[in-house]
């Protein structure tokens, strides 16, 4: 009896939550998976929303006026614990390599390496999808498959020793970004505004795709950055090794420009949407490179007027031991125990569990340079940024560059010094890491609890 009653009491409430006929306001129906919660990326670490104060609390070194104290706000995000590694990077360049191969041999073998129709819905796939179940026989023993590769290879005459070596310069990665600054623009003819209307533009009946921009960029590190960085130094071992070699799979990547690293950010996107569409759950942010504010932020670890991510205003620990690897004494890079650079998270995370925040290799960020840039952007989630076209003059190109490397001064180790280098531009001290926005408002009281709460 206990049993009957419980059931029917459990009917008549979900019959008064399925009723919408009431008149009542309840809302479009929900997505079958009624409760979403954005789970913590793997390798990254949740960095709670805050303000403090942005830029250094003194004159910076340079005398330009770049940093000035400002109190901004930042929202929630998530970001990596570490640079993206050479291994990590490597993946992405594989997916390029093969997803080129699979194009290749799609055109001579369309019913093995191309997927035409879902063959459980029957749609059509225009174009065709890569099958990305059918492996690739770089060696096969059909020379019809091996004629169709050659072409991925370097030609007969640039081969060093006759190794047959994938041609780097032909990894190539096309990606799609909507310009939503540009789509935010509200146009406006003389007569027009003098008449108070909109323009069609402004009222959004323009054509949608004149905002979508497309890019083709090489993604392959610059591995002679090594050399060209200092012309008289030996650094031709780093050249040969650094990149492809086993021993430095978990170093961070370098010689990658900022090009190259928004295209990873968008490389890493897709993959984690394919993942999730092909479970049928909710897809979550892009991933992305920080904003300035973001990594200044991050950097800091919740120590808002400390000068190190550390928190302390010194470089070493009361056991004399130095806290990241740069360059702590003329000529002696060996101080802090690295030369060039070193395995991530080698030296303490700080207080979000960020690790080399500050040294081994500087990083990339979103956001453009403009010394007078505090200025003018807002104090919530501030940022600049400028879509720098291939013709335009290299003072546009320059992107804000943080945290300093295995080769600088204490100074730019700083969680408030600001630096830049040009997008096109790839160097043997400057890598990168993602961020993920979190959706919603924060994750909890404190980034060690679980992210699978409600908001």
């Amino acid at each position: 009896m206990k049993r009957l009653l419980i059931l029917f009491a459990a009917v008549l409430v979900f019959a008064s939550c399925s009723n919408t006929n009431q008149g009542e306001l309840v809302g479009v129906r929900k997505h079958p998976k009624a409760v979403f919660y954005q789970p913590l990326p793997y390798g990254m670490c949740y960095i709670p929303q805050g303000s403090y104060t942005m830029g250094v609390g003194s004159e910076d070194v340079t005398y330009g006026f770049v940093s000035q104290p400002k109190v901004v706000s930042v929202q929630s995000f998530y970001m990596d614990q570490t640079e993206i590694t050479n291994n990590e990077y490597r993946e992405f360049v594989y997916w390029v390599r093969d997803s080129i191969a699979r194009t290749i041999l799609g055109e001579q073998f369309p019913d093995q390496f191309l997927i035409t129709e879902n063959s459980k819905t029957g749609e059509i796939y225009d174009p065709a999808l890569l099958n990305w179940k059918e492996p690739i026989q770089w060696r096969s023993k059909d020379q019809a498959v091996r004629d169709a590769l050659e072409e991925m290879y370097l030609p007969v005459h640039e081969r060093f020793f006759g190794r047959k070596e994938i041609d780097t310069r032909k990894l190539y990665y096309d990606f799609y970004w909507i310009d939503l600054k540009a789509a935010a623009k509200k146009d406006f003819t003389s007569s027009d505004y003098r008449a108070g209307a909109w323009s069609n533009r402004a009222q959004g009946m323009s054509d949608r795709s004149v905002h979508i921009r497309k890019e083709r960029i090489n993604i392959y590190p610059d591995t002679l950055s090594w050399v060209h960085d200092y012309a008289y130094s030996f650094n031709d071992p780093m050249t040969e090794t650094y990149f492809w070699h086993p021993a430095y799979d978990h170093y961070p990547v370098v010689g990658v420009n900022w090009t190259q690293a928004r295209a990873f950010c968008d490389w890493r996107t897709h993959k984690q949407i394919q993942y999730l569409k092909s479970r049928g759950e909710v897809t979550y942010g892009e991933f992305l490179l920080p904003t300035e504010s973001e990594w200044e932020w991050a950097a800091r670890g919740g120590n808002h007027l400390n000068p190190y991510p550390w928190g302390g205003p010194y470089t070493r620990n009361s056991q004399g031991c130095f806290l990241a690897n740069f360059k702590p004494v003329h000529g002696n890079y060996l101080g802090d125990g690295g030369l060039r650079t070193v395995i991530v998270a080698h030296y303490p995370a700080n207080d979000f569990g960020l690790y080399d925040m500050s040294g081994n290799v500087a990083e990339w960020t979103s956001s453009a340079f403009d010394p007078s840039s505090y200025n003018f952007s807002w104090d919530m989630n501030p940022d600049y940024t400028y879509s720098a076209k291939e013709n335009d003059p290299p003072i546009l190109k320059r992107k804000v560059v943080r945290g300093g490397s295995w080769k600088d001064v204490s100074y730019y180790l700083q969680v408030g010094t600001r630096t830049y280098e040009y997008q096109d531009t790839a160097k043997c001290y400057i890598g990168f890491r993602c961020v993920q926005h979190f959706l919603g408002r924060q994750m909890g009281d404190s980034p060690e609890k679980s992210s699978r709460v409600y908001r």
